[in-house]
């Protein structure tokens, strides 16, 4: 990091880094970096999912939403995003939005059982296992 608060290196770098830190069970540093990395270079998708992944995983759901949300926006069939927005959704409680997104996920790629598993466990949820 550089007197600035910026960290040294390029935006590929950064990535990298932001990668090695999420793999190595640092998300919260993870998502820190890669989100001023998304800040320099907007139109990475790359960086937008990865970033998103971070931000889940440290547990920022409300953020991971948005981010998610901006891939959607990007690419409404991307299916992992709408699976990411989804899981996002159902820790943050909003379990509607979490049904809407991982039923998606699960009409794009019905061959992903852990899509239906998480669409049907949100379901459960809702209905508070009511059948």
């Amino acid at each position: 990091m550089s007197d600035t608060g910026v960290p040294g290196g390029d935006v590929y770098e950064w990535y990298q880094r932001g990668l090695q830190l999420l793999a190595s069970g640092d998300p919260a540093a993870a998502a820190t970096l890669l989100a001023r990395a998304a800040e320099a270079e907007p139109g990475s998708r790359s960086l937008l999912e990865a970033l998103a992944r971070a931000q889940y995983d440290a547990g920022r759901y409300h953020e991971a939403i948005d981010t998610f949300g901006e891939l959607i926006s990007r690419n409404p069939t991307d299916d992992y995003a709408q699976f990411g927005l989804g899981l996002a959704a159902s820790r943050a409680g909003d379990l509607e939005l979490a049904a809407e997104h991982l039923a998606l996920a699960v009409a794009m790629r019905p061959d992903l059982g852990h899509y239906t598993r998480a669409l049907r466990g949100v379901r459960a949820r809702r209905t508070g296992g009511r059948r």
